[in-house]
């Protein structure tokens, strides 16, 4: 691709750049130019030709892909620290009451804070799995996606749901679940009015039913029925503990995975969150039909609900990203931590083998691509790909000394973001988030925090 004139251009020369290209290429001393929103040229030395465009000095640092959340809940930003010594099912009864005091300015507050810190952590595109929507608390759904929009992040918000309240034998309060008929007319207008399926798309609608213990298996079969006639992409909880497993066996006489083929809901276009306790079948059943996952090792950890086979997963073939799961489960929410956890514990269930460095990093940007649909236009280093890129300083006293520069990013601490690219734009330079002002949102988080919790009592 040659360069346009009409097109800014950009040159980031001198680091050493991680591709997660077919080959798998890497470059000592590369280059990426960039125009508009696209890369035009990736390679090793200097760059030919460019003269004129804004050259961007990546000495001393590592280029990668933009980092790619599966599976969040943004709103639980403004509900950190609590039950932090629960199971999952006893957290969910501990949180729930809070979470049902949301409302649109809670969930915009949230969302702010939650996105503001993951491009802090060099994501440039976040899911959202929204499922609590109270019958009195406004546009939940539009807040976060303004937010979103101010941050700059591009943004896979996924219409949330659950139908199955405290009265008919779920987990959640019966008013924040919703009636079949709303959940579908609300899951319509959602992808009518905000999904943008094109190639450089910054806002796409998944329909996203709870988890098999908040839901009817009418929602769940409707729900993929509806995704599919308009074009989106499904996404759920499953098999996350044991508990759900002892759920499903009972109430369905199935496994989880199982519950879920009969429904509709496996497929290229479905991916799970989590996908802790799956037996060998399962995991054939995922990668013979290209069903996704979300892996979530700090949440999962955080809850001991245990941890995926996350390196069996990958050597089957299924598609499988990484995800920082809900802040009231994993406090941190930084998607290198989980690239880091996840090559971590692979080796500690199979060995020092089960899973390399780059492999986890494959997790955290190519493979949360695919579990989008998004493999040929972001995840990688490639020409005509967007320019969502990460840069980050590896010549500081923490990293120094580190042979491998992608073992220094995955083993080491987390290094400073020196530069951050979303679609072409800087949303991160020099570690500070320069879309909006994190001292401001700091203070609204802490705000809408302590309203939250004094509601619930």
């Amino acid at each position: 691709m040659h360069p346009n004139p009409t097109e800014p251009q950009r040159v980031i020369r001198g680091a050493h750049i991680v591709t997660m290209d077919s080959s798998r290429a890497e470059y000592r001393t590369g280059y990426v130019v960039i125009e508009g929103n696209r890369i035009v040229a990736v390679g090793e030395g200097e760059p030919v030709g460019y003269d004129d465009a804004q050259i961007i000095d990546g000495t001393g640092c590592v280029l990668t892909p933009g980092l790619i959340n599966t599976h969040h809940h943004l709103y639980q930003w403004i509900t950190r620290g609590l039950a932090v010594d629960h199971t999952l099912f006893e957290w969910l009864t501990t949180l729930y009451p809070i979470w049902g005091g949301i409302d649109a300015d809670a969930v915009y507050v949230g969302a702010k804070g939650a996105l503001a810190h993951l491009v802090r952590t060099g994501c440039t595109t976040s899911t959202d799995h929204h499922y609590v929507v109270p019958r009195d608390g406004g546009d939940v759904f539009g807040a976060e996606i303004t937010a979103a929009a101010e941050v700059g992040i591009r943004f896979h918000p996924c219409r949330g749901s659950m139908d199955l309240g405290e009265s008919a034998g779920g987990l959640p309060p019966d008013h924040i679940v919703e009636k079949l008929d709303a959940i579908l007319e609300g899951s319509r207008e959602a992808v009518d009015t905000w999904h943008d399926p094109s190639f450089d798309s910054m806002l796409r609608i998944a329909l996203a039913p709870c988890s098999p213990f908040s839901v009817t298996g009418d929602l769940l079969s409707e729900s993929a029925l509806l995704a599919r006639d308009l074009g989106v992409r499904l996404h759920t909880h499953l098999a996350e503990t044991l508990d759900e497993e002892d759920f499903c066996l009972e109430k369905f006489g199935c496994r989880p995975v199982q519950y879920m083929e009969s429904l509709g809901w496996t497929g290229s276009d479905v991916w799970y969150a989590h996908a802790v306790h799956l037996d060998d079948h399962d995991i054939g059943v995922l990668a013979a039909s290209g069903t996704g996952a979300a892996h979530c090792p700090t949440s999962n950890a955080r809850l001991g609900a245990g941890i995926a086979r996350a390196a069996d997963l990958y050597a089957a073939g299924v598609p499988l990203g990484l995800g920082v799961d809900g802040a009231a489960s994993n406090e941190s929410c930084c998607m290198l931590e989980e690239a880091h956890h996840a090559a971590l514990f692979a080796r500690a269930r199979s060995g020092p083998r089960a899973m390399t460095v780059r492999q986890s990093l494959e997790l955290a940007t190519l493979g949360g691509a695919q579990v989008l649909g998004r493999e040929n236009e972001i995840g990688s280093i490639e020409v005509g790909k967007l320019a969502d890129l990460a840069l980050w300083r590896i010549d500081g006293l923490a990293h120094s000394g580190i042979t491998d520069p992608v073992a220094a990013l995955v083993l080491g601490s987390r290094p400073p973001l020196e530069l951050l690219l979303v679609n072409g734009r800087d949303v991160v330079r020099r570690n500070e988030v320069c879309t909006v002002d994190e001292e401001v949102v700091a203070r609204q988080v802490a705000d809408e925090h302590v309203k939250l919790v004094a509601k619930a009592g």
